[in-house]
């Protein structure tokens, strides 16, 4: 059976920074597969694109520009908060609030973000808002392991909401491969 719109693919897979022999971003952990209803945009589509009509066993190696993964960095994305605002009950969290954090964070329409503290003083925070993994060109290898019909239960997520996470692969709220997500997930993580 090859891969195709409402096929349930699970594979493993390796993802590297910009080429074959760049550091290793994540991969999907022993006995731990990515497991994903093809065509129901759950992952960046030029991953998709580029496993359509592989089979069970087949070998994947594929480079995605920036562009077609994640997007180039967005200067927009990159803002300065005053420190104020994350006061609750009078005090600062100088623990949480460290160069290098990741702060869960909601738009003014309700929309999640993860906010990657990149500087901060004594009355401000900027913050990156730019997905971890923007500007950077992504090379993906890896095995099909299984393809098969997705149930209607599999199928379901497509009437709902979708995925909506945050990060990739921090904490409880990614979309890691346990999850079924990852980082070739276009579900906003």
């Amino acid at each position: 059976m090859s891969i195709s719109i409402n096929k349930m693919v699970t594979l493993s897979y390796t993802l590297r920074e910009n080429s074959a022999e760049g550091e290793i971003i994540e991969q999907t952990p022993e006995g731990k597969p990515l497991n994903f209803v093809f065509g129901l945009g759950t992952m960046l589509p030029m991953f998709e694109s580029n496993l359509a009509g592989l089979k069970e066993n087949d070998d994947f190696n594929m480079q995605l520009a920036a562009k077609d993964a994640y997007g180039e960095i967005d200067e927009n994305a990159i803002v300065e908060l005053s420190k104020d605002i994350f006061i609750i009950d009078g005090i600062f969290d100088e623990d949480r609030f460290k160069v290098g954090n990741q702060i869960p964070m909601q738009s003014s329409n309700g929309q999640r973000l993860n906010g990657n503290i990149i500087s901060l003083d004594d009355s401000t925070i900027t913050m990156d808002f730019n997905h971890p993994l923007a500007g950077m060109d992504l090379h993906f290898t890896g095995q099909i392991i299984e393809v098969r019909d997705a149930t209607e239960e599999e199928l379901a997520p497509a009437m709902g909401c979708g995925c909506g996470s945050g990060g990739c692969g921090d904490g409880e709220d990614s979309c890691s491969s346990d999850s079924g997500g990852g980082c070739g997930s276009g579900c906003g993580c």
